[in-house]
């Protein structure tokens, strides 16, 4: 399989609807629990915002998308260079198995080491142990748990 990595497109629309819809009923977000189509419509918006730090790269074999990566580059309190939050990685489950997810992220690595990130990171549901298997192995399980309470 010949898998190029690059930014995702306005064009792209329609290609890259399935794979946020998969990511997203991956995490239960599907039917009754669905996201409300007003935050898809801004997270696409904010994706061709230059005001935004929201961005995303997409796998794709010859023409079909089979995988992508959104991520926010911002500050930290701990350093002086921006840091990297990986926020969704989703591959196409006919795609898994691939190498899409591990080449997602080494370009993650590469655009983080291009906009002068000091690191990458990203988190993932306990029981996701097959992608965990993959971030094994491409980085660091740092140990922290994570804590929320939303607002609404």
């Amino acid at each position: 399989m010949s898998l190029t990595v690059r930014r995702l497109h306005p064009g792209d629309r329609e290609a890259w609807t399935p794979l946020w819809d998969g990511y997203n009923a991956f995490y239960g977000r599907e039917g009754a629990t669905a996201l409300p189509a007003a935050v898809t419509e801004r997270t696409w918006s904010r994706f061709f915002d230059a005001c935004e730090p929201v961005h995303a790269l997409v796998a794709e074999t010859g023409d079909a998308l089979v995988g992508l990566a959104h991520y926010v580059l911002h500050r930290s309190t701990s350093a002086i260079e921006p840091s990297l939050y990986l926020q969704d990685l989703f591959t196409a489950p006919g795609s898994r198995g691939m190498g899409v997810a591990r080449t997602l992220i080494e370009a993650i690595y590469a655009e983080a080491g291009a906009l002068g990130a000091g690191r990458v990171y990203w988190q993932t549901h306990e029981s996701n142990e097959t992608a965990r298997r993959v971030y094994d192995r491409l980085a660091e399980n740092s140990g922290f748990i994570v804590y929320r309470h939303l607002l609404s």
